[in-house]
């Protein structure tokens, strides 16, 4: 039977670029089920994979093992808190954009996602000519100062490969959640 340990967060699939890493051949119902009973966090209880068991008219050891298996195969990246960066001071949100060779944007990427304080790094086309941007890498401070610094990081890593780059600061906050799945 896995236990809480089991379940721990695990790194993020196929070196954090987003594959899964073992392909399931598909969600059965149980699987869709138990994601979407998930989704929006675990019961904050004493025992909350018996609580989840219990709402699903399953065996504790069954959501376990579940849980363990689609995380194991990347379906679901993690299990654990996700705290709220704006009660906890960081109100400065800067989604850095950079204009990067594309014949060097996996190996730079990587190298980018890599920095413990980049929290989403992706690849996204170019939208010539008005942007240049390919390589988009989100950094969070306290300040805006805090970002910049940060940022400068990345440029000082980046070196000669950054042609360009901006700071895109968020604003207000329209809607935040992650990918919510449905029955």
């Amino acid at each position: 039977m896995p236990d809480a340990a089991a379940l721990s967060p695990s790194p993020s699939p196929a070196g954090g670029r987003g594959e899964p890493r073992e392909p399931l051949a598909r969600l059965d119902e149980l699987d869709r089920r138990l994601i979407v009973a998930t989704q929006g966090g675990l019961p904050l209880v004493p025992r909350p994979y018996h609580a989840l068991a219990e709402r699903l008219g399953l065996a504790a050891e069954e959501v376990m093992a579940r849980l363990a298996r689609l995380l194991e195969s990347g379906v679901i990246r993690r299990i654990g808190a996700v705290p709220n960066h704006y009660a906890l001071g960081y109100s400065a949100n800067g989604m850095s954009v950079w204009d990067v060779a594309d014949e060097r944007i996996d190996a730079l990427g990587e190298a980018v996602g890599r920095l413990p304080f980049v929290t989403h790094c992706y690849h996204r086309p170019r939208a010539l000519p008005l942007w240049p941007y390919n390589l988009f890498a989100m950094v969070h401070g306290r300040s805006r100062d805090e970002v910049e610094a940060l940022v400068k990081q990345i440029e000082s890593l980046l070196g000669a490969d950054c042609r360009a780059h901006d700071v895109l600061y968020s604003s207000r906050i329209l809607k935040k959640t992650g990918l919510r799945i449905g029955i």
